[in-house]
């Protein structure tokens, strides 16, 4: 059974953050709208965030610098937060993914600024609360792009042990427990959102190396060829970003651009090929991951300002009519 091992100084809940933007007018109403739920246990940012079932899964991420094995689930119908089996080590910057109702969390760094990166791979059974170490990736990664297809988890981009963005595209095949090198993405970086939908996978924005070196750039993996190729640019470039497939929309949320954060929400539909803006968020964050579950898409935690700066535990909940 799971439980917390969260530091004092931060087990306190912060002052939620909230502001009378755009998202409350009614001209906003096909854009979708946002509310808040139970507060994560602790302001922490760099969290991985998946649905398995009804429940939200939160893993990782960094208090005060330092990279916990935090691992907390959410009910959307008691409100409310339950601890459960670590994380074998403490990670922050995780990439995760679901399938077959187990999550699997592949790298990550020990602790702030991208300190470290790991080829941990983790598989997490909610059935039995209980973690199992599968075979690494061939070198450490983090901030790195994790969607599953046809029973292969792929790890996309990310950030390696000596800081560098790297385009490097492994998948882990469930079948024989193993990891492949596939093709590369276009173009090096991290940070990115991937998405799996209709049997491809969307990489969409991050950044090339520091913060400031954002991209608009979406390339769509197919495997049935091994290649990339490009799709509509995302209308705002930004990297940190979060992402989820919500109602058969690729939602791509926040990110950070120094000396602020974004709070815009977009939406690219698959079937069109085409973007369009949703309700941004009440506040610019980024350090956070989205999952949708139970209808609706939640962000945990993150963090208000750039780098490890306004972190925050605030839950909001964005539905769309």
């Amino acid at each position: 059974m799971g439980h917390r091992w969260w530091l004092p100084i931060v087990a306190t809940s912060v002052a939620l953050v909230w502001d009378s933007s755009p998202a409350s007018s009614p001209a906003w109403a096909q854009g979708g709208s946002w509310s808040i739920r139970a507060p994560y246990p602790a302001a922490v940012n760099e969290v991985a965030v998946v649905g398995v079932g009804n429940k939200l899964h939160v893993l990782g991420g960094s208090v005060l610098g330092v990279a916990g094995p935090y691992h907390e689930v959410y009910d959307p119908e008691t409100d409310k937060w339950s601890a459960r089996a670590m994380l074998p080590r403490g990670l922050d910057h995780i990439g995760a993914a679901v399938t077959n109702g187990k999550i699997y969390a592949i790298g990550g760094f020990v602790g702030s600024v991208h300190r470290d990166a790991q080829n941990a791979v983790y598989e997490y059974d909610p059935a039995s609360d209980t973690w199992r170490i599968l075979p690494g990736m061939k070198a450490g990664r983090a901030s790195v792009g994790v969607a599953v297809i046809g029973g292969k988890v792929h790890a996309i981009g990310g950030r390696n042990a000596d800081g560098q963005t790297i385009a490097t595209h492994e998948a882990f095949d469930l079948a024989t427990n193993s990891w492949r090198e596939l093709a590369p993405l276009p173009k090096a970086r991290d940070h990115a959102a991937v998405v799996a939908t209709e049997g491809r996978i969307h990489v969409i924005g991050g950044r090339f190396g520091a913060p400031t070196a954002k991209t608009d750039m979406h390339d769509v993996y197919d495997p049935t060829n091994n290649t990339w190729s490009a799709a509509p640019a995302m209308p705002t470039a930004r990297s940190g970003l979060a992402a989820t497939l919500y109602k058969d929309l690729v939602v791509v949320l926040g990110g950070e651009l120094p000396p602020s954060t974004f709070s815009q929400n977009e939406a690219y539909d698959p079937r069109t090929k085409s973007w369009r803006a949703l309700t941004p968020m009440p506040a610019g964050r980024h350090g956070t991951q989205a999952a949708a579950v139970d209808g609706a898409l939640y962000i945990v935690a993150g963090s208000f300002r750039p780098g490890s700066a306004g972190v925050t535990n605030e839950v909001l909940v964005f539905t769309l009519p």
